[in-house]
């Protein structure tokens, strides 16, 4: 089987947590970059990952990297790449750019060079002076990093985090992907309850159960990869298949959404009753300082509102202070709450036990995880604290 240069492409922080998620797809000899996860594989990974990865933006097929200090060099090395094994006579390609500390800084120049080194390099296939473009989507990016040049289709289409159930949004929504990494950064287990007591429009619990119950995030959408020709249509009615086999439908979830926006709520419930789990997630108003729990261990994964406004600072502050008390409340349970604000813990009146700095959107955040104590004597779903001595 061919092998080719595939890159999981991530948010700042979290390559760590794609490089864990293709290592338990079976993928090795990783090459961990800001922003990036390289690995070779054959074509069913293409199919493969963009079905399950749940924390990378996109998956790119690599088609070239070389250095390029000059649009002569970018133009005859780009022209030298094999972009005839990809793209048909048809295709569509739009070239998008970008370049950081290059000598080649004008990224409507590269992409201008790249975009006529394809059409060039395609002439010499297909007899036309001049391609309509009008078939299948191969959406290609020249990267300038340091003089040097990566060029890349991109084999997603719409970005990962697009998982289908998000119609609707409200103010400021938490990417899937983000979320999903929130969950797994916690090494939360479906055998544990969880709880968001600011879910917004779901996306925490939503993410949660999906990661708990085995459902392929990407299972219920379509990428641009898929009417590539060059890829065996097998591949993805296999993956499509393997996913759908893998799904744990009788595992039992305790995951509970609250907040005191009803409006926000009624999101939730909608996106839980588009991705199916309508009947295993249960989303409730209620204010924070009336949190508690009748389970013994359990975890809270939050991302509230950061204050970054001046005149909702006061606010935000009196929230995260309500959060404390929660602790007292149910101490045994384990938190993990993202926030841009620089004195949370102030505020929170603890240290956090691990602080992780990660972005959402392009605000710096810290991930601060405070660890209960390890589990004891667990039995039964959840283990109520009745049942505990």
């Amino acid at each position: 089987m061919n092998k080719f240069d595939l890159i999981a492409t991530t948010a700042f922080g979290l390559e760590s947590v794609v490089a864990n998620e293709l290592k338990n797809m079976g993928y090795n000899d990783l090459q961990i970059q800001n922003g990036r996860v390289s690995f070779q594989a054959g074509a069913d990974a293409i199919a493969r990952c963009n079905l399950w990865l749940r924390s990378a933006d996109r998956l790119l097929l690599k088609m070239g990297e070389f250095e390029a200090r000059t649009f002569d060099e970018l133009f005859e090395r780009t022209k030298n790449l094999p972009w005839t094994s990809w793209l048909p006579a048809t295709a569509e390609f739009p070239v998008e750019g970008k370049s950081i500390q290059s000598q080649l800084f004008s990224v409507s120049d590269c992409q201008a060079i790249v975009k006529k080194a394809i059409v060039e390099k395609m002439k010499t296939k297909y007899p036309c002076r001049w391609f309509k473009e009008n078939g299948p989507r191969y959406k290609i990016q020249v990267g300038m990093l340091k003089n040097v040049a990566t060029l890349t289709i991109d084999t997603s289409g719409a970005g990962l985090h697009k998982r289908g159930y998000r119609k609707l949004a409200g103010e400021a929504p938490l990417k899937e992907t983000l979320a999903a990494a929130l969950v797994y950064l916690s090494r939360w287990k479906a055998d544990r309850p969880l709880i968001d007591p600011c879910c917004g429009s779901g996306t925490i619990p939503i993410e949660a159960a999906l990661i708990g119950r085995n459902i392929a995030p990407g299972l219920n959408r379509g990428f641009a990869s898929e009417k590539w020709p060059e890829l065996p249509a097998n591949i993805w009615h296999t993956a499509r298949e393997e996913a759908r086999d893998s799904i744990l439908n009788h595992q039992a979830l305790g995951i509970m959404g609250f907040d005191v926006d009803n409006t926000v709520l009624d999101l939730a419930r909608y996106h839980a009753k588009m991705i199916g789990l309508n009947d295993i997630l249960s989303f409730q108003r209620q204010d924070i300082s009336d949190l508690r729990s009748k389970y013994h261990y359990g975890y809270l994964i939050t991302n509230p509102p950061y204050g970054e406004r001046l005149a909702e600072k006061p606010e935000v502050e009196r929230l995260y202070r309500k959060m404390g008390i929660v602790m007292d409340n149910i101490p045994t349970w384990s938190f993990y709450i993202l926030s841009s604000h620089q004195q949370f813990e102030k505020h929170f009146k603890r240290q956090a036990d691990k602080k992780r700095k990660l972005y959402n959107g392009r605000i710096q955040c810290n991930y601060y995880q405070f660890y209960g104590p390890k589990p004891k004597n667990m039995s039964g779903p959840f283990a109520s604290a009745s049942s505990i001595q």
